[in-house]
């Protein structure tokens, strides 16, 4: 085993112990003492050479330790790259360094150092944290002062964009009115222009109504009592006057005399019993004595079956107001829609007349002749078209215009196949398409020569298109007016308009009470 260097070094620095002294008798003898040892070596030799054996192993084990760590700490260097090959030097010897224990002086002294050293770490820290909490307490200030010159740039900026809105706002407010004057300037011109243009047309308006209305009055037709005249001198009537100027007794004789009279008048089956049996139970209760009471009685029955509630006739509705005109070719509805847009038009009003009767070659010709005669306008399709397609184009252009009345012809006989009742029902469904409401009026226009025929009439259009009121023509030219009392009587439906001649304003409004006390009177 190779020594290292530094236990060699040890190893000769050591002293050799004295050899001991030889005695006589082959012994030997204790360096100092002269006296030999009862059992081999001395003690004091013994104790020196294991205190020498105890420092030599103390000092192998720490060279041994210094060297480990030199050959580790070798061993973590990183490798470095190889130069040229230097010649390898000599290991330094390591220094022999003992570690004693420290004294109770040296820990004293140690505890008093350790002492101060912490009195100066918390007197440090002391510092530090005073230092720390200015800082923070100069950082807050500064950050108070900084938060408080941005709020103040940021309300400077603020009020500065306030300002400009403010200014901006007031410019276009003043714009504004400025626009807004220039526009009610405008306007009151255009106002004032528009009055200006609606007196010019009211003007000539007051003078074409004043012109039309002397021209009606110069064609003043003929009462309701002229055109009774017949009914009154050949009709039923007669014979009733007959009977009542006759000085009988008031018995069933009488009634059965009247009762013929009334059967076989126009009056109709139904309203002619109606009568006869009033007049028996006031001969019951004996309140007839003479003749003229029946007349009376007779008189004020009639007076309560011809006062039906009469609706408004061409207005109310839309506007327009959409008259359906309905009835049998040659009853006189074309004669009737131009007398009635005649008398509209003269009332200033604006009229719309639509020829819807496609299936009748002159239908047409003789609305359009009326219609230009009243000064309404025509709207018109082709020959044996479709009649809903006329309606529905004038309704349009009625309320386009802002016209006042659309007065409708429809068909009054088929030359198809078509049923005439299903045809009107189509029509009527088209105008309500066309204006939701509309028709507002269905005026059947029967022709009063026809007697019991035309209640017969009556009933049938009422039940296909709902008839609202009645135009009874030709009143003049009869001696079946009493059919006027039949209709109201059967079928609830009010006479409106009654034609007693060949005037415009020979169309006249039906009074019930005008028409009672022509007839009896």
């Amino acid at each position: 085993m190779n020594t290292p260097p530094l236990l060699a070094a040890l190893a000769t620095q050591v002293p050799p112990s004295p050899s001991p002294a030889p005695t006589p008798g082959g012994g030997t003898t204790q360096p100092g003492t002269g006296t030999p040892p009862e059992h081999g070596l001395p003690v004091g030799e013994v104790v020196g050479m294991g205190v020498a054996a105890l420092f030599v192993l103390l000092v192998v084990l720490a060279a041994r330790k210094l060297f480990t760590r030199g050959r580790q700490a070798e061993a973590k260097k990183p490798a470095l790259p190889k130069a040229e090959e230097t010649p390898a030097l000599p290991e330094p010897r390591p220094e022999l360094r003992v570690d004693l224990p420290p004294s109770e002086l040296e820990l004293a002294r140690l505890r008093e150092l350790d002492e101060a050293h912490a009195r100066s770490d918390a007197l440090t820290r002391q510092r530090e944290e005073a230092a720390r909490a200015a800082r923070t307490a100069t950082d807050a200030t500064e950050r108070t002062r900084l938060e408080a010159e941005a709020r103040e740039l940021k309300e400077r900026e603020e009020e500065q964009k306030r300002a400009e809105y403010r200014a901006k706002k007031a410019a276009d407010d003043e714009a504004r009115e400025r626009r807004r004057r220039e526009v009610a300037e405008a306007q009151r011109l255009q106002e004032e222009q528009r009055a200006r243009e609606a007196a010019t047309a009211e003007e000539a308006r007051r003078a074409e109504e004043a012109t039309a209305r002397a021209k009606v009055q110069a064609e003043a037709g003929r009462t309701l009592a002229q055109g009774l005249d017949k009914t009154r001198s050949q009709g039923f009537m007669a014979r009733l006057n007959g009977l009542f100027g006759q000085q009988r007794v008031v018995d069933e004789s009488v009634l059965a005399d009247l009762e013929e009279i009334l059967f076989t008048a126009d009056i109709g089956v139904r309203t002619a019993n109606r009568l006869v049996e009033e007049a028996r139970e006031k001969l019951k209760r004996k309140e007839l004595s003479d003749p003229e009471k029946i007349k009376r009685v007779i008189r004020d029955e009639v007076e309560r079956i011809v006062a039906l509630p009469v609706p408004r006739s061409l207005e109310g509705g839309g506007p327009p107001h959409v008259v359906m005109v309905v009835g049998v070719n040659g009853a006189g509805k074309t004669t009737t829609i131009g007398k009635l847009a005649a008398q509209l038009t003269g009332q200033g009003k604006k009229v719309i007349v639509a020829a819807g009767d496609t299936f009748r070659a002159a239908a047409t010709e003789q609305l359009d002749v009326w219609a230009e005669r009243a000064g309404a306008q025509f709207v018109k399709g082709a020959d044996g078209g479709d009649p809903g397609s006329v309606v529905f184009d004038a309704v349009k252009r009625a309320r386009a215009e802002n016209a006042d009345v659309v007065i409708a012809d429809t068909a009054g006989r088929l030359h198809t196949q078509a049923p005439l009742m299903e045809e009107l029902k189509k029509v009527k469904r088209v105008m309500d398409k066309a204006l939701p409401g509309a028709p507002h009026e269905v005026l059947l226009v029967l022709d009063s020569t026809n007697g019991q025929n035309a209640i017969q009439q009556a009933k049938q259009f009422h039940e296909a298109v709902g008839v609202t009121a009645i135009a009874l023509t030709k009143l003049d030219g009869t001696a079946k007016g009493g059919v006027i009392i039949g209709i109201c009587d059967e079928l609830k439906l009010p006479v409106v308009w009654v034609g007693v001649g060949e005037k415009i304003a020979d169309l006249r409004r039906f009074d019930p009470r005008e028409f009672v006390q022509a007839l009896f009177d």
